[in-house]
């Protein structure tokens, strides 16, 4: 099973939630966390895995041979990236853009173009105790997240329970970690903020025909914006995590709530046994 933690926002307690979660069923399943959150990725801080393995993951980007360039246009036109610009005769790549499709290679027609391979981020992978871990980590100074999560995605092992721990927000890089899962678990905490952006979560994991429930971090007695929202639209909760203080002081000093308080095992298993009810559906 494939199960994605995401938000609307940064800051709800995704990987808090991603990260409890994996530990706390790998005592029983086999699983694997995979932390797509590649801009700025933080599982690893509290699972302290023990990396194994470390590579470079590329794309390839075009190198123009201007001694074959006629100027056609042909590459810089179809660019969908804006990636390429022909100027006279002579063609110039802006590799920070490319996305490596290789379209500008095969559109051609004077075999003008070649490909070099570009370090866009870093891959690595290892073991929490029973548990594998999948990290990427883009490198500094590129913009391409998506394709530094495709090949992390690509390289796990699917067996047992897998769990994402997605980009927060809505854009592409989350579109491409959530898009293949069974079951997305939207973390969110009972602010305006946080609703707006449960609001704009909601309605892309919809749009994507993905089956998903809310998890209300930080929940406050009193305190109904989230509840509310999910009861008049049917949404699932699937758990409350309360604001709790000795969660807060365990979570700043990098450690997992799962192990340093036990009492709060039991409220992440039902997160899983609420989501194999609605999977199995």
């Amino acid at each position: 099973m494939k199960i994605a933690i995401a938000s609307g926002k940064g800051g709800t307690g995704k990987s808090f939630v991603a990260t409890n979660l994996s530990y706390a069923l790998s005592e029983n399943f086999q699983v694997a966390l995979v932390d797509c959150d590649v801009e700025e990725p933080n599982a690893y801080l509290f699972l302290k895995p023990e990396i194994k393995e470390k590579r470079d993951i590329t794309i390839k980007v075009p190198v123009i041979d201007n001694s074959k360039c006629t100027g056609c246009r042909l590459c810089s036109t179809h660019c969908e990236f804006h990636a390429l610009i022909t100027v006279k005769d002579k063609t110039y790549v802006f590799e920070e853009l490319c996305h490596g499709c290789g379209f500008c290679m095969r559109i051609c027609p004077n075999g003008a173009i070649g490909e070099k391979n570009k370090v866009i981020g870093e891959f690595s992978y290892g073991f929490v105790g029973r548990m594998d871990f999948y990290m990427g980590e883009m490198k500094v100074g590129t913009e391409l997240a998506t394709p530094v999560i495709r090949y992390v995605k690509e390289q796990v092992k699917d067996r047992g329970i897998v769990i994402f721990d997605s980009p927060p927000g809505t854009s592409c890089p989350v579109v491409e970690t959530i898009e293949d899962c069974d079951f997305v678990v939207l973390v969110t905490e009972p602010s305006p903020f946080g609703l707006n952006d449960l609001k704009l979560a909601v309605e892309t994991v919809k749009s994507m025909g993905i089956r998903f429930g809310v998890v209300e971090n930080r929940a406050m007695e009193g305190v109904n914006i989230i509840k509310d929202y999910l009861r008049e639209n049917n949404i699932p909760l699937l758990s409350e995590i309360p604001l709790d203080r000795e969660i807060a002081e365990v979570y700043s000093h990098g450690k997992l709530v799962v192990r340093e308080i036990p009492s709060y095992r039991d409220r992440f298993l039902k997160i899983y046994d609420e989501i194999v009810k609605r999977v199995e559906i």
